[in-house]
């Protein structure tokens, strides 16, 4: 009582609160800085000296770093009863086999810095951030840019299919061989330049972007060049290559989409009279991009081994297997259409189809592992091939906006001036910069040997989703325009395109609320999987040694998520001065708090964490934007720092951050007292960060609308045509027109201001103006010029009856040649 009564007795002056605070000071100091057991004992040692603790207090401390710092007691007396718990209760979720292996896939990267808490930025900069070699750009600058040309959006819709002369050069240029190795007579490019070639195609043709993509995505070439035979490899690949074989990979059923353990596909091994081994194959999938023309194959599909043939039971699992085309059984000839983006996209059956055992990709040996092989895959490309068509989309839609903005008039201004049309191009602009960042920097991960299944969706569901809203914001500038189909239509076919972006190789609600975070939960956490495993294997040392330094990590991340929220991040540390110092600093305060709510969502919900998807979806969020914002930081400095990036920098950082806050506020609201309550409070009083500044906005529009190189930069990849009267080379052509003519009718405009000209229709006040010498018959003629490019530029297509039942043609608009007194002939 004396210790006790001294204690109080201080607390009660203000030397005692100043003891206090102390106190809570080292504690925090001590959390924040994720002390060992060992610092911890110490440190409390110390202050039980210095207050003069009693003898009793001594023992009970005594007692306390025996049972937490001797393994051996502490397994028996605390660990083996937490065991027991967990599993009376049911508390850590049950993984099935499907979802074991799906997590098992791959590997963590920098996914793992974001998770923990206190993310390592210096290695986070240190990743690679590649460039296309000398090889890579020619095909880009030679053969892309040739079958761009060769490809206009409204053809290829009017006529429902490439040309012939498309198809040919796909197959001349190795389109269909971009991931596989020259030594198979294929382009053997980096992932970055896979990804490059695909957003390129993008902002050209829907169609054969798909054509092109998804040969070079999952499907046969890509599971051959991982698990193939050598003898299949040799076989498929030089034919691959040269698209001599046109492939195709059949997953999807009616009754199983993302669940796989739905599949009714059936292969059933046997023996035939010669005592060879066979398989007897049934399938009915849907959604088979290039099945309707294909020549090979890939199915996915449930083996069974009645007889014990194989040697790994009777039923071992899911299989891939190549079947040509032309097998007996095999039915193909229809297709989807997918909202008349013409590719195909097609159903597929077989009916008691029979192939040799070796038609399993890998042969007998790999029976069963199909799942794995589609994981594994996917961890790769679902970062390609998705995220490098939204990139590219979404660069298309910022330059088409720089356009279209300066040239159409309204008012008697170019409508970029107005702070409505500014607010979508900000936006467009923003999320051009910022997926191009993490564009490149995810192809460098890859490239580099990573095999990240959390990035990879994170970049799917994210840069889909983004391009989704980039899509509307230029549907929404561009009015009527985007609306009336035709030739001159820039965004139509690509408003069609987003939802088939949003559904494929996962849709997006699924990867957002389960893949994402439900496995990211567990493969990103640096403890959690390694609990559930020994837990799995009732290994009690192994649960022992994840399960306290598992409490550690919450203890130091709770102060870590205080003291940052306290001190707005300034208290994190930056890798670099500048104006970007403060974003690595926040980025930090939402690791840490992310990281202590993951584990505080854990704890509350245990198993049933991954069927609280409305809340799993919010925690996706903010990991998805830590990714965005931790890329477009990375650019920043491989690019060199350009001071002239940063209104788009910043306004890509801070956007990340507000929705990030937002997504920490829906968890709040929903996850019950006490976060329902003060926290939240807390967090709105006290947010990470606001949405971007009308002023920071308006520089980013101005910018889109501005020519030069850093347009150029920002919307770099972009197909643009050279002839002006082919889609956005029209709109380009009237672009560079109007802003030469801009500072010619910027003289004429002053001189009515100063009345040296009377106000008139424009076509009037240039005449008088060179009468006046104001300005001079070539200045004239530029004027002339740039108003004629830009009436033909808004104008957009009509067709007549007869056109327009036939699929419209390629009809020229028809253009009123009516023109009211009202209406001035340069505005």
């Amino acid at each position: 009582m004396g210790f006790l009564g001294s204690i109080y007795g201080g607390l009660a002056e203000v030397n005692g609160w100043l003891l206090f605070a102390g106190l809570l000071a080292g504690f925090l100091a001590l959390g924040y800085s994720g002390a060992s057991f060992k610092r911890w004992s110490i440190s409390i040692a110390a202050a039980m000296v210095l207050l003069g603790a009693p003898f009793l207090l001594w023992l009970l401390f005594a007692g306390f770093v025996m049972l937490f710092g001797m393994p051996s007691i502490r397994r028996q007396v605390l660990t083996s009863r937490i065991v027991d718990t967990l599993n009376k209760l049911k508390l850590m979720p049950v993984i099935s086999e499907t979802e074991q292996t799906a997590i098992e896939a791959g590997n963590i990267w920098i996914d793992g810095e974001l998770f923990s808490g206190n993310p390592d930025f210096k290695r986070i900069l240190n990743e690679s951030y590649p460039r296309l070699t000398d090889e890579e750009q020619a095909f880009l600058d030679g053969p892309v840019e040739k079958i761009c040309e060769m490809s206009p959006d409204w053809e290829v819709i009017k006529n429902k299919e490439l040309s012939k002369e498309t198809w040919d050069y796909i197959k001349e240029q190795r389109f269909f061989g971009l991931i596989i190795p020259k030594e198979y007579g294929g382009l053997g490019f980096s992932a970055l330049a896979h990804s490059a070639v695909i957003a390129k195609l993008s902002t050209r043709c829907g169609g054969l972007t798909t054509t092109v993509m998804v040969p070079n995505s999952l499907g046969p070439a890509e599971l051959l060049l991982h698990y193939g035979t050598k003898e299949q490899k040799d076989k498929y690949l030089p034919r691959l290559a040269r698209a001599e074989e046109i492939p195709c990979f059949a997953l999807t059923e009616p009754g199983a989409g993302s669940d796989a353990g739905a599949m009714t596909s059936r292969g059933v091994v046997f023996k035939d009279e010669n005592g060879e081994l066979f398989l007897r194959l049934n399938w009915k999938k849907r959604y088979i991009t290039l099945a309707g023309i294909s020549t090979l194959l890939g199915v996915a599909f449930k083996l069974s081994d009645p007889d014990n043939l194989l040697g790994k039971g009777k039923s071992p699992g899911i299989t891939c297997a190549l079947i040509p085309a032309d097998t007996q059984g095999v039915v193909l000839g229809r297709r989807h259409d997918p909202l008349g983006v013409p590719f195909w996209n097609c159903p597929t059956e077989g009916h008691d189809v029979v192939v040799p055992i070796d038609a399993i990709i890998g042969g007998a040996a790999q029976a069963g592992n199909g799942w794995r092989m589609l994981m594994e895959s996917l961890a790769v490309g679902r970062g390609i091939s998705l995220p490098a068509s939204a990139t590219g989309g979404t660069r298309y839609v910022a330059r088409v906006l720089g356009a279209y903005t300066t040239v159409r008039k309204q008012f008697g201004l170019s409508i970029g001036k107005f702070e409505g049309i500014e607010e979508p191009m900000a936006r467009v602009g923003g999320w051009a910069y910022m997926l191009e960042a993490a564009r490149i920097y995810t192809c460098g991960g890859l490239d580099a040997g990573q095999k990240p299944p959390v990035v990879t969706a994170m970049a799917k569901y994210s840069f889909t989703e983004i391009l989704r809203k980039a899509v509307n914001d230029g549907m929404d500038v561009l009015g009527g325009a985007a609306i009336s189909r035709g030739p001159r239509n820039l965004l139509s076919t690509g408003y069609m395109t987003v939802p088939i972006n949003i559904t494929v190789e996962g849709a997006n609600i699924l990867t957002r609320t389960l893949m994402v975070f439900g496995q990211g939960a567990i493969r990103c956490h640096p403890y959690a999987f390694k609990e559930i495993q020994a837990l799995m294997n009732k290994d009690l040392i192994a649960f022992d040694n994840a399960f306290w330094p598992h409490i550690g990590h919450v203890i130091r991340n709770a102060c870590r998520a205080l003291v940052l929220s306290l001190s707005r991040g300034h208290l994190a540390q930056a890798p670099v001065n500048g104006p970007t110092a403060i974003y690595y600093k926040k980025l930090s305060w939402v690791s840490a708090s992310f990281a202590f709510l993951a584990d505080v969502a854990m704890g509350m919900y245990g198993g049933n964490l991954k069927r609280k998807e409305k809340l799993t979806g919010r925690f996706a969020d903010i990991f998805s934007y830590m990714y965005l914002a931790s890329a477009t930081l990375r650019r920043f400095e491989a690019e060199g720092r350009k001071k002239e990036d940063l209104p788009f920098v910043e306004w890509a950082l801070q956007y990340s951050l507000s929705e990030i806050q937002s997504a920490f506020d829906g968890l709040y609201e929903n996850m019950g007292f006490p976060f329902s309550g003060p926290i939240a409070f807390w967090s709105r009083m006290n947010p990470i960060s606001g949405k971007p500044s009308d002023a920071l906005g308006g520089k980013v529009a101005q910018l889109l609308q501005k020519p030069g190189e850093q347009r150029d930069r920002v919307t770099n990849g972009t197909y643009l045509p050279q002839s002006a009267d082919d889609g956005l080379g029209r709109l380009e052509n009237a672009f560079s027109l109007s802003i030469a003519a801009a500072p010619i009718a910027r003289k004429v405009l002053s001189a009515v201001k100063a009345g040296k000209l009377q106000k008139a229709r424009m076509d009037l006040m240039v005449k008088a103006a060179v009468e006046a010498k104001i300005i001079s018959a070539d200045d004239a003629q530029i004027l002339a010029k740039a108003e004629e490019a830009r009436t033909d530029a808004i104008q957009v297509d009509s067709f007549t009856q007869e056109e327009y039942l036939n699929g419209a043609g390629e009809a020229a608009p028809r253009r009123s040649t009516l023109r009211t007194k009202k209406e001035p002939s340069l505005n």
